[in-house]
C-alpha cells in the first residue's frame, strides 16, 4: 500500500456541485440545531426563518460540505479504515445562500511523514457557478495511519495553540446517539461512522461521530456565543481534531477573546479529553 505523491500541487478540473434549501436544513439538523428546543435556530432549521426575519439562513460551517468529495483523483492504495480527519480550516468570502451551484477546484497541497502515518493536506476553492464570485475556501488535513516512513519535512505551519489562561467563556453542548446517522445524509457516507465492523478495523469500539459534525456543532455554539446567532458574520473557522467523539457524548466549548470578533476555542468531552484543539474563528461584528 502506498500514497500517490504525484498528485501534490496538481490542480483538479472544475467540478460543479448544487445544493437545495432542504440540503441546508438537513445539515443544520445534523449538527444539532433545534434539537433541544425546536423554537430556537428557526433561521437555520426552516425555510421561513425566524419570525420577522429575512427567511432561511445557512450555518457557515456548511461551507465545508459544499467542497466535500471534490478531489476527483485517487490519493493512493491504502485501507480507508485507517484514515481520520485531522484538521479543518474554512474561509467564507460571503454568506452562504440557501441554494445554489458552485464550481470547485481542488489540490493536494502536501503529504507529510509523521512516522506512524501520513498527514495529507488539501485545499478546495468553490466559486458561484453563474458569476465566478468566490464563496468558500476549505483547507483540510487527514491522517492515514501506517502510511508514514517515506521521509520529508513539514510543508505547512500548524495552527496556533489557544491562550495559556483560563477561558473567558465555557458553553455546554452535546450530541445524541443517532446523530451520525443523520449527519451522514449531508454527504459524508464514510462507514467509520455507521458500520461497526468497519469502525473495529480502525481500532474503535463502535462507530464514531464525524469530525465535521463536531466541527459543525462547535460552529453553531460560536455563532450563538460570539455573533448572537448571526452566522452570516462568520469569516473563518479552523481547528485540529485531537480525539474521537462517540455519538451521545456531552461536550463543552471553551472560548477565549483574542481581539474584536476573533476568538480562540477548544472543545472537550465530559471526561476532560480535548477533541478539537487550536481552534480559531473570526467574525465581522458591528
Amino acid at each position: 500500500m502506498s500514497l500517490n505523491h504525484d498528485i501534490v500541487g496538481v490542480l483538479s478540473e472544475p467540478v460543479e456541485k448544487s445544493w437545495t434549501s432542504t440540503d441546508a436544513l438537513l445539515y443544520a439538523l445534523g449538527v444539532g440545531a433545534g434539537h433541544d428546543n425546536p423554537l430556537e435556530d428557526l433561521a437555520y432549521t426552516t425555510e421561513h426563518g425566524e419570525p420577522g426575519g429575512d427567511g432561511q439562513k445557512v450555518l457557515p460551517s456548511y461551507g465545508v460540505m459544499l467542497t466535500w468529495g471534490a478531489r476527483g483523483r485517487k490519493l493512493g492504495d491504502f485501507d480507508p479504515a485507517m484514515l481520520v480527519h485531522a484538521e479543518q480550516q474554512l474561509e467564507l468570502h460571503r454568506p452562504l445562500p440557501p441554494s445554489g451551484t458552485v464550481s470547485i477546484t481542488s489540490m493536494v497541497t502536501g503529504i507529510e511523514d509523521k512516522r506512524s502515518g501520513a498527514l495529507v493536506r488539501s485545499q478546495a476553492e468553490a466559486v458561484l457557478a453563474d458569476t465566478g464570485e468566490p464563496l468558500v475556501t476549505a483547507r483540510s488535513g487527514v491522517f492515514i495511519r501506517g502510511e508514514g516512513g517515506f521521509g520529508g519535512t513539514a510543508a505547512e505551519p500548524g495552527l496556533a495553540p489557544v491562550p495559556d489562561r483560563e477561558p473567558d467563556q465555557v458553553v455546554a453542548t452535546g450530541s445524541w446517539p443517532g446523530q451520525a446517522l443523520l449527519y451522514r445524509l449531508s454527504g459524508d457516507r464514510n462507514p467509520l461512522h455507521s458500520d461497526p465492523s468497519f469502525a473495529a478495523r480502525g481500532g474503535f469500539e463502535r462507530p464514531i461521530l464525524h469530525g465535521l459534525a463536531t466541527y459543525g456543532i462547535t460552529a453553531r455554539v460560536l455563532v450563538s456565543a460570539v455573533a448572537k446567532g448571526d452566522g452570516d458574520a462568520m469569516r473563518s473557522m479552523a481547528g485540529r481534531f485531537s480525539a474521537p467523539v462517540l455519538p451521545g457524548d456531552d461536550l463543552s466549548v471553551e472560548l477565549w477573546d483574542v481581539d474584536t470578533g476573533d476568538v480562540a476555542f477548544r472543545v472537550r468531552r465530559a471526561d476532560g479529553t480535548v477533541v478539537i484543539d487550536r481552534g480559531r474563528a473570526r467574525f465581522a461584528l458591528d
